[in-house]
């Protein structure tokens, strides 16, 4: 038995954890959303930062990620440590569609959007204002939208509002 991990954000290209496969997903009934006031890994409660969160509506491309059994009591553990610090995310099992055909249930984070630390739909400049201030214990809010974009459009994954602000930081990067 094996158990499945879906990554939309970070889990892409840092997942983190040891897992037997990893191939492309699509999940429906939600989208990849910057829309989490980061004050832990990528902002301070003085500086907030922006992650990412699946909010409701629509469908998400990402990575999704099996766990032999025999390691996953130590992935959940790793992933509730890591994705949990503040319980903005609601961990879910979700039908996700695997890229060689099959369909598969995967754990989840979506965004509690009752949670105070959901920003709800901010527009670019919003978002660029936090991403360019944001650093966390994880490092620069800017690294991680970056990384997050170039991982997605390496894996053929279009996101065009992403891929918009990301244009706008790397401008900011090479100026």
């Amino acid at each position: 038995m094996t158990h499945w991990v879906f990554g939309y954000g970070s889990l892409i290209w840092n997942p983190g954890f040891a897992h037997v496969s990893a191939q492309q997903g699509l999940l429906k009934g939600a989208h990849r959303s910057l829309s989490i006031v980061s004050h832990h890994h990528r902002g301070t409660v003085e500086q907030p930062g922006l992650v990412f969160g699946l909010a409701r509506g629509g469908s998400c491309r990402g990575m999704v990620f099996e766990v032999a059994d025999s390691h996953w009591a130590q992935v959940r553990a790793y992933l509730q440590q890591r994705e949990q610090v503040t319980a903005v995310y609601r961990d879910v099992m979700r039908p996700v569609r695997l890229a060689d055909g099959r369909t598969i249930s995967a754990l989840a984070f979506l965004v509690d959007e009752r949670h105070e630390q959901f920003a709800g739909r901010l527009d670019l400049d919003q978002q660029l204002a936090m991403v360019r201030a944001g650093v966390g214990l994880s490092g620069r809010n800017i690294d991680y939208v970056l990384n997050t974009a170039k991982h997605l459009s390496e894996l053929g994954i279009r996101d065009r509002q992403l891929m918009a602000l990301a244009d706008l930081l790397a401008k900011d990067e090479a100026a």
